[in-house]
């Protein structure tokens, strides 16, 4: 009995946990891809949780969930995690990637703010592709705290392996947008 209360109390201090974090969902558009996504926690300190789905036209698809821990660096925002992500390439075979990066998120002023990440997984935490590599950057407008419009590059390629070509699924400017719960 008193293990059960032990994991009862952990799930609703979890649960609570949880709930404080604000729900974000986002989209990004850029000349040959599409990105959209969610985010559980990414604007204050401790865990957050992240999901995305990036579509080329001409490369294939890439899918997965990130879990990340924030640290408040006084005005800025470091992220430190990982993801798990489903790769699908137009040329080459379907497979996994696991990379490790992080990112950061600098305030300027009360509306505006600078932000990047960047990812990476070697041959070693991937399979069907050499190595996957992705990294972002923009600047974010927020009017109101619960919307907020980007512009910025990314870039998110899949290295081919076994005589099979290079797929980059992103590469170039987008215009995106998020809103905040």
């Amino acid at each position: 009995m008193k293990k059960y209360l032990v994991a009862c109390s952990a799930a609703a201090l979890m649960m609570t946990t949880v709930s404080a974090h604000a729900i974000g969902i986002n989209a990004q558009v850029g000349q040959h891809y599409t990105s959209l996504g969610f985010g559980l926690g990414n604007t204050t300190p401790g865990l957050a949780l992240t999901g995305d789905w990036t579509h080329s036209d001409r490369d294939g698809d890439v899918t997965g969930l990130g879990l990340g821990y924030n640290i408040g660096l006084g005005p800025v925002m470091a992220t430190v995690g990982a993801k798990a992500l489903y790769t699908s390439p137009k040329d080459g075979s379907d497979g996994y990637a696991v990379p490790i990066g992080g990112g950061l998120q600098l305030p300027l002023g009360h509306y505006l703010s600078l932000y990047g990440n960047a990812y990476y997984a070697p041959d070693s935490l991937s399979s069907g592709i050499n190595n996957y590599k992705e990294a972002t950057g923009g600047i974010r407008f927020s009017p109101i705290s619960l919307v907020s419009i980007d512009v910025g590059y990314r870039y998110q390629a899949l290295n081919g392996k076994d005589g099979h070509r290079d797929n980059v699924i992103a590469d170039g400017a987008y215009l995106g947008g998020a809103v905040n719960f």
